[in-house]
Parts: C-alpha cells; sequence; structure tokens
C-alpha cells in the first residue's frame, strides 16, 4: 500500500474516531516495529505497559510525543491491560479502539481491512481471522482455536472462524463490562457481545510465524488453558438461562425496528 493510501487510512480514522489500542508485556524484541507500523496508519495510539522488565519502557519514551502510554507498574494480564486501554480511549473521546498484538504476529498493514470493514458496519465488532493451515503455525495454537471455536457456537450459535486473536476493532460505547484480567477476557468479550446482539464480522487477516524462530508469548499453557475451561463451562451455564434469550430478544427487536 502506497504512503498517500496509508495517509488516506489515517484521515479515516481520525473522522471515525478510531484509536490503536496496543497492550504490552516484555515484547521489546517487536515492540518499536509493531508501533512505527501502526503509528504509519494511526495518529492516535495507546500503549499499556502492563507491567515490563525488559527494555520496552526506554522504547515508549522515545516515542513520548507520538503515543499516549497508561503504566500502572505492575503485571495485571491482558484482560486488566485492554480495560484500562478501553477506558483511557473513551476518556480521550474515542468511539472504537483496534487492538493489536506486539508480538509481531500481527500484520499492522491490515489496518484498512479493518477500515473498511468498520464503514461497511459501523455498530460491529470487526474480528481478525487467521489462517490456520498456514506455515509455521503452532500445532497447539490451531487446536485451542478449534476448541474454543467449537464452545463459542455452543454458547452464541455462532460460526467464527477465529475466536482467539487479539487482532480486533471495538466499538466502545457497545462493548461489555471486562471481568477477567487475564487472556480468557478477549473470549468473554466475544460472547458478550453475542449475547448483546451486536454483529461479530470476520475478516481475513495476515500473521506471521517465523520459521525455527520461538515467538515471546505469555501464554500460560495449564493454566490458561484450565482458566479458559473453567470460562467456558460458565459461559455454557449462562447461555441457558441468560445469553441465548437474551440474544433472541435482541435480534427480534431489531427485525422490529427495520
Amino acid at each position: 500500500m502506497s504512503r498517500i493510501d496509508a495517509s488516506d487510512i489515517q484521515a479515516t480514522m481520525r473522522q471515525q474516531k478510531v484509536c490503536a489500542v496496543l497492550p504490552t508485556y516484555n515484547n521489546g524484541g517487536t515492540l518499536r516495529d509493531v508501533m512505527e507500523r501502526v503509528l504509519a496508519y494511526c495518529d492516535d495510539v495507546i500503549v499499556v505497559n502492563d507491567g515490563c522488565t525488559d527494555n520496552s519502557a526506554e522504547i515508549l519514551a522515545s516515542f513520548s510525543e507520538r503515543i499516549t502510554v497508561v503504566d500502572y507498574g505492575k503485571n495485571r494480564g491482558k484482560g486488566y491491560a485492554l480495560k484500562q486501554g478501553f477506558k483511557k480511549a473513551k476518556a480521550l473521546g474515542f468511539g472504537y479502539a483496534l487492538t493489536i498484538d506486539t508480538d509481531g504476529q500481527h500484520f499492522p498493514e491490515d489496518i484498512p481491512v479493518f477500515v473498511k470493514a468498520l464503514e461497511q458496519h459501523p455498530e460491529a465488532l470487526i474480528v481478525g481471522s487467521r489462517n490456520l493451515n498456514q506455515e509455521n503455525m503452532p500445532g497447539g495454537n490451531t487446536f485451542a482455536n478449534k476448541f474454543s471455536n467449537f464452545w463459542f457456537k455452543v454458547q452464541t450459535g455462532i460460526n467464527l472462524p477465529d475466536t482467539q486473536t487479539g487482532y480486533r476493532l471495538y466499538p466502545l460505547q457497545h462493548i461489555p463490562r471486562i471481568f477477567t484480567s487475564r487472556y480468557e477476557a478477549e473470549l468473554a468479550l466475544l460472547v458478550f457481545s453475542a449475547w448483546r446482539g451486536i454483529d461479530l464480522i470476520p475478516v481475513k487477516i495476515n500473521v506471521f510465524y517465523p520459521k525455527g524462530e520461538e515467538r515471546v508469548t505469555h501464554f500460560r499453557p495449564f493454566w490458561d488453558f484450565f482458566r479458559i475451561s473453567l470460562l467456558n463451562t460458565v459461559l455454557c451455564i449462562g447461555a441457558i438461562f441468560y445469553g441465548l434469550p437474551s440474544r433472541l430478544i435482541h435480534r427480534m427487536t431489531r427485525r422490529k425496528k427495520a
């Protein structure tokens, strides 16, 4: 994409009041590159320093005139970081927040895909959809996503290609409250949004998993998978007594208004 096209995307994001929210924890090796590439498309970037202990703080300081930093000192988890990022975005008057991971797996060059989807679906939650069969995709990721996708459909009745991606565009005025502090918060946000009748629009995105290199990840295979499984149990019960009836009511209300 040309620089002129990138400038057009910047202008559209400003007009639509879209900011980028980047939660980060010890991704010093990729953080600078990700921020520079995001800033090519978005002037308004909020980075949440989730208690980094590497050189991330120094990198963020070098961008001090171009970004807004949220820093609370201690590592609290991705869910908490997203909560604080959304809170700051709302306080600054933004209506939408584009979230992107800072570990280098996502391509900021895909931002125009989200902007186009936003223009077509202004009240929807836009969800990035990775190719889970691409080369070098870790087998554990594919299994975890298929596992999550299955339970998401049980809980909401919706087929979604990728329920584990962190690359999303949230309508801040509609997103539900984040009640858990770690990775499972992103799954809960999808489920509760669906129960509220918010449209979930998947868009295809690229993903980078370098061959022969160990990507920095803070996912704890046993404990985080246990927490996600526990959450799925709670959500399945909630779907029966609240979620699915609520979604049905929202759909019927929308049809009457239409």
